[in-house]
């Protein structure tokens, strides 16, 4: 069984906020494989069904993106998931607007939500997919700018990524990291 979590900040003030693509991810992946997200467990609200025959549930926690660690560590412990079997999707500011980039393991490279789930897990060994959301032309603090939406010429970028990511997730749960990180890693485009 696959464990896919997407992170975000529950609610509708936050739904179209950067810092809640990894939600988005997961939302649309969801629906591509006719997943409800109708159940609220472990903190969180999550669908049970399965992609490419293989077992999931994907997971949107509702106890804020700086807490995540808490629903994530609850799921997994809940659902008897191997460290393996556990993608975390979420936005990184270091990467180009639109890059994804999927990885066995690592820092949180100070996303606040990953030092939830290190923090929980007790480990930095769990895949993570991160969707870059860019600081570029950063003018107030970053939690403002994590915080506040897209601009018009970001959605169509934001769009082609979130297609991306979608598939690599579909890659990850039937052939695993390595596979995924080989199709779709690429390296930051200069701007």
């Amino acid at each position: 069984m696959k464990l896919i979590v997407g992170l975000g900040n529950p609610g509708r003030r936050y739904e179209l906020t950067r810092h809640n693509i990894g939600f988005k991810v997961v939302r649309v992946l969801a629906d591509r494989w006719k997943i409800k997200l109708n159940s609220k467990a472990f903190q969180s609200l999550i669908g049970k069904g399965k992609i490419y025959g293989e077992e999931v549930i994907v997971a949107l926690p509702q106890n804020f993106m700086n807490n995540s660690g808490e629903a994530v560590a609850a799921l997994r412990i809940r659902k008897k998931a191997h460290l393996k079997d556990l993608l975390v999707i979420c936005d990184d500011v270091n990467l180009s607007l639109g890059i994804i980039r999927i990885r066995a393991r690592g820092s949180s490279g100070g996303h606040r939500g990953l030092d939830s789930i290190i923090e929980h897990l007790d480990t930095k060994e769990f895949t993570r997919l991160r969707i870059g959301i860019e600081k570029k032309g950063l003018k107030e603090g970053l939690s403002g700018y994590v915080l506040s939406p897209f601009n018009k010429d970001e959605v169509k970028i934001l769009d082609e990524a979130v297609e991306s990511a979608v598939k690599c997730s579909e890659i990850w749960v039937r052939q695993g990291t390595e596979r995924a990180a080989h199709r779709f890693n690429v390296k930051n485009r200069k701007d």
